[in-house]
């Protein structure tokens, strides 16, 4: 359950929120009201929120400066009801990337949509965090190169030329080569090491890093498949799906 504060002056605003809507239904409860921005400030630093339904015109602090004052201090998402239509407030909003920005008198309707969008943002950030979490696990290059400089230094040695290389085209066959080795050798021992194979271990790499990039929100799919060395769009889309259970596209909605 997502947990929701209604900050608004006006009672009979809040409470309707509050007690005639079906949050049960949006997988939503309500934590707690607020009845202005200060109290707000209050009740975010103590209740610790999901989403935040705020007014920002309110006494002793606006609803703008409310989650100016707490959005570094809890993570939560934010929907502003206002009945003034000014390019001002809305460039706040859009600078404080509140979630939405909904016009008074308000429907119903327009709140359950609204809420049903950000649920979708928190679900689809906990799966991104979920995703990249593993990753990061997976992707321990401290741990690699602890093993690998106990064991084997040209398997040291792949996991640098790695690292630096991952965008260009390498094998296990190319590195083998420049390390003066056998590839089946190179092979056998980076298994025993890492306990992947080497393209197994790149492929998961060059995924790690496709999430790094995703996560800036700067690229387009086909870049993010160029810049992390997949030699073409569709078979970065299949590799990607392989290691994440979804498309590109899909991770980055």
């Amino acid at each position: 359950m997502y947990r929701v504060l209604i900050v608004e002056d006006e009672d009979i605003i809040r409470k309707g929120i509050a007690y005639t809507m079906d949050w049960m239904s949006m997988d939503c409860v309500i934590a707690g009201e607020a009845a202005n921005g200060k109290e707000g400030v209050e009740k975010i630093l103590e209740l610790r929120p999901d989403i935040v339904v705020a007014d920002i015109m309110m006494p002793y602090m606006n609803g703008i400066e409310m989650i100016r004052s707490t959005k570094d201090q809890v993570p939560y998402k934010s929907i502003l009801l206002t009945s003034y239509a000014e390019f001002s407030y809305a460039k706040q909003a859009i600078d404080l990337k509140v979630s939405d920005y909904l016009m008074k008198p308000v429907e119903e309707e327009e709140i359950r949509k609204a809420i049903e969008k950000v649920t979708g943002e928190i679900r689809k950030e906990q799966e991104i965090a979920r995703i990249c979490e593993r990753h990061a696990g997976e992707f321990s290059m401290q741990e690699f190169y602890k093993k690998a400089e106990m064991d084997n230094p040209y398997v040291k040695k792949t996991l640098e030329i790695t690292e630096k290389e991952y965008a260009n085209k390498i094998s296990v066959e190319s590195i083998a080569d420049q390390l003066g080795v056998s590839a089946s050798y190179l092979s056998r021992k980076f298994k025993q090491i890492t306990g992947l194979t080497y393209l197994d271990f790149l492929n998961k790499y060059r995924i790690s890093q496709a999430i790094r990039l995703m996560e800036t929100g700067q690229y387009k799919v086909y870049e993010i498949s160029e810049k992390t060395g997949f030699s073409d769009y569709k078979h970065f889309n299949v590799v990607f799906k392989r290691y994440t259970n979804q498309s590109p596209t899909e991770f980055m909605k």
